[in-house]
């Protein structure tokens, strides 16, 4: 199977490249900076030779778009949407262009579209889109918007020779070093994994080999296009969330954080507050009524798991084992 992911450099994308590639798949990764073999250069905003690599191929998986961890300020914001609107927009352009088309194209989009609640868990037909919700600040309205641009920019595609999956994905959690989980464990190990303002928001995550486990589901379930939640069913508090972390760590206790700490932490990691205070609680409606099942379903083995591979990869890489 020929696969070409453009924006496959970042975290989700080497989960990707490497899975399929051991797979035996040909995998071609288009990036705005190519340093090695199977990889295209590309701008993000218009066709160019890199659209060459698209006709002829059977699957496109665009994860292309500016980091999210980062400080929301207006010109961080602009370039979260441009880069993911214009980057969706030109591969559509690139798919209808094509000869060959292919006959899917797996769109990147995030469970950060659904509103900030605890009453009831979000699913594809019944979940409410954010962006209104009370008593939140203004601003994770804005995120809200760069997620139903990012959608709508696969959707308006005149690309109906391929079928269109959009991803709301939740967390990915990965031992690979940067990713989400392995700031979270480094914080754990320091004794700072604690609850952050009460810890009643929901965490939704999904475990990176189920991650690619869905992936390769959607791409053989021609049955299946639209939204589609790639998250584990089993979200939870953040308090549990963390809890359940320290104990996989052996670390017995976290220093809880309050809201103002948490914005200060926040500024000093150059991320945002919305990435620890939102409740993103986020469940897998159409994969599950599609028969796929997770292997990690629930926290507790899914952190024991990526705590031992954690390990593992830094003492092959010669680097200290923490315990």
């Amino acid at each position: 199977m020929k696969v070409v992911l453009p924006g496959g450099t970042g975290q989700i994308g080497t989960i990707l490249d490497r899975a399929l590639t051991a797979a035996g798949h040909d995998v071609t990764v288009v990036t705005r900076h190519p340093r090695r073999e199977r990889q295209v250069g590309w701008d993000g905003a218009a066709l160019d030779r890199w659209a060459e690599a698209v006709d002829g191929s059977d699957v496109v998986i665009n994860l292309a778009g500016r980091s999210v961890s980062c400080r929301y300020t207006a010109e961080n914001l602009r370039a979260m949407k441009d880069s993911r609107v214009n980057s969706a927009r030109v591969v559509g352009q690139a798919i209808a262009a094509a000869t060959q088309p292919p006959r899917v194209w797996l769109q990147m989009s995030t469970a950060t579209i659904y509103a900030h609640r605890f009453d009831a868990a979000n699913d594809e037909a019944t979940g409410l889109i954010g962006g209104s919700e009370p008593g939140v600040p203004d601003y994770w309205s804005y995120s809200v918007g760069i997620a139903r641009n990012w959608e709508r920019a696969q959707t308006e595609a005149p690309t109906p020779r391929t079928r269109k999956v959009a991803l709301r994905s939740a967390m990915v959690m990965s031992p690979d070093r940067g990713g989400v989980f392995d700031v979270l464990r480094g914080l754990t190990r320091l004794g700072l994994g604690g609850p952050v303002a009460g810890g009643a928001q929901y965490v939704s995550w999904i475990h990176d080999e189920d991650f690619v486990r869905a992936v390769e589901f959607l791409i053989d379930r021609g049955d299946i296009d639209g939204p589609v939640n790639l998250a584990s069913p089993g979200p939870l508090p953040h308090r549990e969330f963390m809890r359940t972390l320290r104990a996989a760590q052996g670390v017995p206790v976290g220093l809880p954080a309050t809201r103002w700490m948490a914005e200060l932490g926040a500024f000093a990691l150059r991320s945002d507050t919305e990435l620890l205070l939102k409740s993103r609680r986020v469940v897998p409606g159409r994969l599950s009524t599609a028969g796929f099942a997770f292997t990690y379903p629930e926290w507790r083995p899914a952190a024991a798991d990526l705590v031992c591979r954690a390990r593992s990869s830094r003492s092959r890489t010669g680097r200290p084992r923490f315990t």
